[in-house]
């Protein structure tokens, strides 16, 4: 058994997606004008994070604003505290990723696993059958190590760096995001080898080089899954960094955090962790956006949310819950100022179109349109002229169908079932 279960955690393939300063990113998709220029977004007293311009000009993350601008004075800030538009466009992530492979799971805003190890054997197979053994790796190859092709664990990992790539460019192409990949045989090690190299490339990491990474560690908290408490326990101890953890006798180890802590941790200091990548929860909304140069008649504002309409529903529909609110947000520009503003409204869903998701969806675009209509009435005056740059529909507030309401046929037959244990 211990030798099979081996033997499938060298199969696995799990690639570790990181998008590249993700807040940042999505405030120059939301305002195109702040690309190339030194951008931070605030929290508080905080820049929580920045683009790559202000990095290059020494800004850095979590820097408080005041030093953040005094070392540059032209750094541009964007107020942070509202997560909606980040979250929003983080579950369209994982949402599409869910489109390729059924096993992802989403770490925070930014970051997701994706469970590869099927398509990477199915495209094996596929090679193994035509006779080819040239495989190309996609991106970087840690260590520069040099790749067997007799080794079809080796060639698992290529396939999945080649797999990664075409999710990453999936990514960019659909949402405008650029991110980094890491490709290996576990979580643990393909989100320590994610960030070898930055911004908006991947790496792949092969078993013989594992022990360098991990070990190039310059603290034990910097393995995921070794928490600051547990840290400072094994401070105490004399164990700071990942060579010191791996000679620690585990006797003592497990006495001082308990045997199953003790086993853990060591063998994440050895680069085990056979966690499976858990599938998230469903996403909390579905939202769906077009920007364009300009929109400046009702007529074409009435077009493109029935456009957005078609797809959003579409995918209501696959995900088999209803929406109770709705949102119209509206990017509007001023030619004479020159500046953007964004602006949303939302309202409850009325309960009889609420009822019609899943099943009369093709009815309730013209009324869900007249009542997207009634909330653009309400951000802007019509009848003077206006220039909008984007439109974005959102449905949110998602609840299951109600399964056994009364009058249900479903509901009278459970009311009749007889008691379990009666025999009839």
């Amino acid at each position: 058994d211990k030798a099979a279960s081996a033997r499938s955690a060298r199969h696995r393939v799990i690639v570790h997606l990181d998008l590249d300063c993700f807040y940042a990113q999505v405030e120059m998709i939301r305002n195109p004008e702040l690309r190339d220029k030194p951008l931070g977004v605030q929290q508080k007293n905080i820049v929580v994070t920045c683009n790559y311009e202000a990095r290059k000009c020494g800004v850095k993350k979590l820097m408080s604003v005041r030093d953040a601008k005094e070392k540059v004075p032209q750094l541009i800030l964007v107020n942070g505290e509202d997560l909606t538009p980040y979250r929003e466009i983080s579950y369209k992530v994982t949402e599409l990723l869910g489109e390729f492979c059924p096993l992802v799971e989403r770490l925070g805003f930014d970051e997701n696993f994706v469970d590869v190890t099927e398509i990477a054997e199915k495209r094996l197979n596929q090679l193994q059958q035509s006779g080819c053994s040239r495989v190309c790796v996609s991106g970087h190859v840690y260590n520069n190590q040099a790749i067997n092709l007799q080794d079809t664990t080796h060639v698992r990992l290529v396939i999945g760096s080649q797999i990664a790539e075409e999710l990453r460019e999936a990514i960019y192409a659909r949402l405008g995001l650029t991110g980094c990949a890491g490709v290996a045989s576990n979580k643990l090690l393909s989100k320590l080898v994610s960030g070898t190299f930055k911004p908006n490339q991947q790496t792949v990491l092969l078993p013989e080089s594992c022990q360098d990474l991990i070990r190039g560690l310059e603290h034990i908290q910097k393995v995921p899954g070794i928490g600051y408490k547990t840290t400072k326990r094994l401070e105490t101890l004399g164990v700071r960094n990942v060579c010191d953890l791996q000679a620690f006798p585990s006797a003592v180890l497990e006495k001082e955090l308990g045997v199953s802590n003790a086993q853990r941790i060591q063998k994440l200091s050895y680069g085990e962790d056979d966690s499976p990548v858990t599938p998230s929860g469903p996403p909390q909304s579905f939202s769906d956006e077009d920007s364009f140069k300009k929109c400046s008649s009702e007529v074409e504002v009435k077009e493109k949310i029935e456009e957005l309409l078609h797809n959003l529903l579409d995918r209501i529909d696959k995900d088999g819950r209803q929406p109770h609110t709705v949102r119209l947000t509206i990017r509007q520009f001023s030619s004479t100022d020159k500046w953007f503003n964004r602006e949303s409204r939302q309202c409850p869903i009325p309960p009889h179109l609420i009822q019609k998701f899943g099943k009369e969806s093709s009815n309730i675009i013209s009324p869900l349109v007249d009542i997207l209509m009634k909330l653009f009435r309400k951000m802007i005056d019509v009848n003077l002229p206006f220039h909008l740059t984007l439109l974005s529909v959102c449905f949110s507030n998602l609840k299951d169908l109600p399964s056994s309401k009364k009058g249900s046929i479903g509901f009278y037959l459970k009311q009749m079932s007889p008691p379990s244990g009666s025999g009839k």
